[in-house]
């Protein structure tokens, strides 16, 4: 083996400059094309693991797997995640038991491939899919929401309808963690859907979240307040509102965090109608008028002609027509007139429907703080004395009720016969208790609390303090120690003359020198500096 090694290295010396360049070149090659095929032969064989991910659930995957520590593969413009084939299964199970990926469902985009042949109810169904998945999408959007889900209900578009009262209704499950909605985001939920979705009312939108608990129940209007909960919201609303508006117009004048304002309503919660008839029998109006008008004429003539025919030639009926024909004939002509008026008499209908929520009477407690007067320092008080502290003056009884009446105005209260301003608004100037001191104890508390914050820091720095000084002491020691100086003497020695020294002589030899030159330079360079500073020379014969 030493015989091949010297013939190859005999060989390389051999060879000229271009030689060896070409021989390194193609060494390397032919070594790095094996490192390649071995590092190829060596990478797992990825396999799709999920396709067609949302961005937000695409993003929960990449992070589960880099906290795994998994490799895997983007692709498909990010919306494909890959890894190795062994563990594609086991990764899809941890996944499902953490509920990814969630799915943002399907939207719109069912409408995007053509489908010819399909029915009415497919197409009507297709669109609410695509509806409800559009809104749970947006919902996820919200600050908060993690996951959403939309299911819409809503009536069969018959043409004969059999039931007039069904309602379209919707419902939204939202995973919202560990957290919770408060009630804007829940009502901005409520309207986004009902105003998506034709024919849908807010209140027809339930909200339930991951914990089972409904949020959109508070939050039904209901204008009757027929419902305890309703009455006992709408309450306080109003109190809150009316304490809230005189806080503010208080802050203004006497400072804020000065004044605590509490309001009691009283409100009416019974629906009413009221409907009155009046009549006024002297406002008399003609409803209608009817003439009635007969006329009647008579007159009387004679004639003198006898009867014609068989009956002219009979004696005895011919004497009798005779007298009958001599007779007078009587005409008679009659006028009347009838007039029929009928009058209504005035009448005065009025319906009136009151609906709930009127504030019957309303009562007010406030709380003031007194003033806090800084009074002028002393004329004789040396330069650089500390500022007296601030004395509390107490308010006159003229402000006091002109702050009463202040309130009163503000809140609209009527004050009824027989009760006087103060039983309906208590106002009393009392010291806060956050403008006194601070009792001992709870400022030992808070020195205790302060202590403690900085022991806390103390002992996250104290491993890397610790870390410091021991780099430090550590620097600090190698500066300190100097490597072994080497008799430079042992330079002007032949070689034969180094072998004949003694082995229990301290000198060095020169096999000796040049290991020490190969491995420990600085001691030799030390050694130089020495016999430099020195003035000593290498050997004799040289200066």
């Amino acid at each position: 083996m030493k015989n091949f090694a010297q013939s190859l290295l005999d060989l390389w010396k051999q060879l000229g400059l271009n030689q060896r360049v070409s021989l390194v070149v193609a060494a390397l090659g032919v070594v790095g094309g094996l490192v390649a095929v071995v590092l190829w032969s060596q990478r797992p064989d990825y396999q799709l693991l999920y396709a067609r991910l949302g961005d937000k659930d695409a993003a929960a995957v990449i992070s589960y797997l880099e906290t795994q520590n998994i490799p895997h593969q983007v692709t498909g413009g990010g919306s494909a995640v890959q890894v190795p084939a062994n563990l594609v299964y086991k990764i899809r199970m941890d996944l499902a038991g953490k509920g990814l990926p969630s799915g943002d469902g399907v939207g719109f985009e069912i409408f995007d491939k053509g489908q010819f042949g399909l029915s009415d109810f497919v197409q009507r169904t297709n669109y609410l899919r695509a509806l409800q998945g559009e809104l749970a999408r947006t919902i996820s959007q919200l600050q908060g929401v993690r996951a959403s889900r939309v299911m819409i209900v809503q009536p069969e578009n018959r043409l004969l309808l059999t039931e007039q009262g069904v309602k379209s209704t919707a419902s939204v499950f939202v995973d919202v963690g560990g957290g919770r909605l408060d009630a804007d985001q829940v009502n901005a939920i409520r309207n986004l859907v009902a105003n998506a979705v034709q024919g849908l009312a807010a209140d027809q939108v339930a909200v339930v979240d991951n914990h089972g608990r409904v949020l959109s129940e508070e939050l039904k209007q209901d204008p009757t307040l027929g419902t305890a909960s309703s009455q006992m919201r709408y309450k306080q609303q109003v109190e809150d509102y009316m304490a809230k508006k005189v806080e503010s117009m208080l802050a203004a004048v006497i400072g804020p965090g000065n004044a605590v304002v509490r309001v009691s309503a009283e409100i009416d919660t019974d629906a009413t109608v009221q409907m009155s008839e009046k009549y006024d029998p002297d406002g008399q109006v003609v409803r209608s008028q009817t003439t009635v008008e007969d006329v009647t004429n008579s007159s009387e003539s004679r004639t003198s002609g006898g009867a014609v025919g068989v009956s002219a030639n009979v004696p005895e009926k011919n004497q009798g027509t005779a007298e009958a024909a001599s007779r007078p004939m009587s005409t008679s002509e009659q006028n009347r007139k009838n007039s029929t008026t009928t009058y209504e008499i005035n009448r005065a209908t009025t319906n009136i429907t009151r609906s709930p929520g009127t504030v019957k009477s309303m009562t007010a407690a406030v709380f003031v703080a007194p003033h806090m007067v800084t009074p002028a320092p002393a004329a004789d008080a040396p330069k650089g004395a500390p500022a007296p502290e601030p004395q509390v003056q107490k308010r006159s009884p003229q402000e006091i009720e002109a702050l009463r009446q202040i309130v009163i105005n503000a809140l609209g209260i009527k004050i009824p016969a027989g009760q006087t301003a103060e039983s309906l608004v208590s106002l009393q100037e009392l010291p806060f208790q956050a403008a006194e001191r601070i009792p001992a104890q709870v400022e030992a508390i808070a020195q205790a609390n302060r202590w403690q914050g900085w022991i806390d820091a103390a002992r996250g720095w104290t491993p890397v303090i610790g870390a410091a000084v021991v780099l430090f002491l550590f620097w600090r020691t190698f500066r300190r120690q100097k490597p072994e100086a080497v008799p430079v003497e042992v330079l002007s020695l032949t070689p034969a003359a180094a072998r004949s020294l003694p082995s229990s002589s301290s000198t060095v030899t020169p096999e000796l020198l040049n290991e020490l030159i190969r491995h420990k330079p600085a001691n030799v360079g030390v050694a130089l500096r020495d016999w430099v500073a020195a003035g000593a020379s290498p050997g004799p014969g040289k200066n």
